[in-house]
């Protein structure tokens, strides 16, 4: 069937990547979303700091870390996973971030090496620990970034036909996968399992409980809806997998581990106490 001649039938999508204009000011709906992420990820992670009766200020240290880490990490991942061989090219291209190319897995890396480096800080905070904090907040920030590369009509979906496909009128007049949305509402699963579990045990998970999770509930997710989407990294167009799905399937593999060799699920919920 012709997916051209089915156009009018299908969601177009045509929103302007820029919010509003403020003078020669232009903030861009992914800024605001990136934005706002940070500011909700700072004050769940303040929260479950308080609930193990730490000092909240560690976070305003923690946010620089993870900033500047997913920052850094998801525009290396780009350079190095996606593009390597433009960006050899043109070196200088590698620090202009506003011209796009950020990978979630360069990030993810990023805050994994910060919450490390973070936690040599103090002597009486794991990794595991933090991780557990860490990665609710990256699992519901995971859900405002996507829907901010939905209203950049980037990382769009494999052509289709489904009901609910959408035209991205800055790509082409094809119906697509809207697969940031997609990937959108799984961060917000994950998020909500993480959320349960963590009150589950009374807001004291078994240490690493919630990052083995994580690893294993998104990055399976990713792997699976990477299907619906156009591949990222030209040279991996004849790969079996794409290369999101290569990314994926070592932070699979290490949750499962952890699943199975480090975490105590036996832990009986407990209310966290003062950890000094």
């Amino acid at each position: 069937m012709n997916l051209l001649l089915l156009a009018n039938d299908y969601f177009t999508w045509s929103v302007d990547p820029v919010a509003f204009s403020l003078g020669p000011l232009e903030p861009r709906w992914y800024g605001i979303l990136f934005a706002t992420s940070f500011l909700i990820g700072f004050w769940l992670t303040r929260k479950m700091f308080l609930h193990a009766k730490r000092d909240p200020e560690e976070v305003d240290q923690l946010l620089t870390y993870v900033l500047i880490a997913t920052i850094v990490g998801a525009r290396l991942g780009h350079v190095l996973f996606y593009d390597p061989g433009f960006y050899l090219r043109y070196p200088a291209e590698i620090l202009k971030i506003w011209h796009g190319g950020l990978a979630s897995h360069g990030a993810a890396i990023g805050i994994i090496i910060a919450m490390y480096m973070f936690t040599k800080k103090f002597r009486d905070m794991s990794f595991l620990w933090l991780a557990d904090r860490v990665v609710v907040v990256v699992a519901i920030a995971g859900a405002f970034i996507r829907t901010g590369n939905f209203m950049n009509s980037e990382i769009v979906g494999q052509p289709t036909e489904l009901a609910w496909g959408v035209i991205f009128t800055r790509i082409d007049m094809i119906p697509r996968h809207p697969t940031q949305l997609y990937e959108a509402l799984l961060c917000i699963i994950v998020f909500g399992i993480l959320w349960k579990v963590y009150h589950a045990y009374k807001t004291n998970p078994p240490e690493g409980s919630l990052f083995a999770l994580f690893l294993g509930t998104l990055f399976t997710g990713r792997f699976l809806l990477e299907f619906t989407k156009m591949e990222q990294a030209a040279f991996a167009a004849d790969w079996v997998f794409n290369m999101g799905q290569w990314l994926s399937i070592p932070l699979i593999a290490i949750g499962i581990w952890l699943m199975i060799k480090k975490v105590n699920w036996s832990q009986p919920p407990a209310v966290e106490s003062q950890k000094n």
